[in-house]
């Protein structure tokens, strides 16, 4: 019972990114077969597993950043291959994207790489564009002094801010955060886990992001989604996940680096009271 209600909940809730029996391969080896994920609106979705498996392929080719063999894509209704001209690059401008160590350009500014997305799809004063750079910059947590720095003189976590301020130029709809947390102290990893769960609520976003942070998927994920054996093996809630049985999940979720989590989550059980 409880099952077929969470499937009705999930029917009605809008689905914004639906993979349906994608396939990804290169030469002679299957990467993905046959998988399928839907993502909803105004959620967080973690995405683990283990090295290798294709998570990155996975958000690569939803990206179109790598063929596929077989399958669809649809982003928020519409399928690539269906779409015009027009129609793909309208929803190019819906989606945002941090990749893993921030890809900013070297030779730019901040407010120079943050404009880049406004300069490829819209035509705006620099005037505006200025404004518009700063605006990102204070939403991301940023001093506005950062914004003449260049990539080489910032902090590993204020990459990840100022490559997130990027990601959101076009006011997207859709983000996809590639490792966000990575290379950060726990201070720097929890505050960032923050500032996306606080972006989302404030902006509507909806965010698809892979991660191997524990704590990121504790803090700040609705659904989690397990990539292995080149599919999604489950997705649900964390409860969700120590109720499956699959040697892998079990040690990802339950093993000893996941002992805190696993202890919170528990303590949060209610237990039987005895007579």
């Amino acid at each position: 019972m409880a099952g077929t209600q969470k499937d009705a909940a999930q029917k009605e809730r809008q689905v914004v990114l639906s993979v349906h029996d994608l396939t990804v391969g290169f030469g002679s080896t299957i990467v993905l077969d046959n998988l399928n994920l839907d993502i909803y609106r105004g959620e967080i979705l973690g995405f683990v597993g283990a090295s290798g498996t294709g998570k990155s392929v996975l958000m690569r080719t939803v990206l179109r950043l790598l063929p596929r063999r077989g399958g669809s894509i649809k982003i928020l209704g519409t399928d690539y291959d269906e779409a015009t001209d027009e129609q793909r690059v309208a929803l190019d401008t819906r989606l945002g994207v941090l990749f893993q160590h921030g890809a900013l350009f070297s030779s730019l500014t901040v407010k120079e790489n943050i404009q880049l997305p406004m300069r490829e799809y819209l035509d705006l004063p620099q005037s505006l564009m200025d404004e518009l750079a700063f605006l990102k910059i204070e939403m991301v947590g940023l001093a506005p002094e950062a914004a003449d720095k260049y990539p080489s003189e910032l902090s590993g976590g204020m990459i990840k801010r100022a490559a997130l301020a990027r990601a959101l130029a076009l006011d997207p709809d859709l983000v996809f955060l590639d490792e966000p947390t990575s290379g950060l102290d726990p201070i720097g990893a929890a505050e960032f886990d923050m500032l996306i769960a606080r972006l989302r609520d404030t902006l509507g976003l909806t965010v698809y992001m892979v991660t191997h942070d524990l704590d990121s998927l504790f803090s700040v994920c609705d659904r989690i989604a397990v990539l292995g054996q080149k599919r999604v093996l489950v997705e649900g809630t964390l409860e969700d996940m120590f109720a499956f049985d699959d040697p892998w999940v079990q040690s990802y979720f339950r093993g000893k680096r996941a002992r805190s989590v696993v202890t919170t989550e528990q303590d949060a059980t209610p237990t039987a009271q005895s007579d």
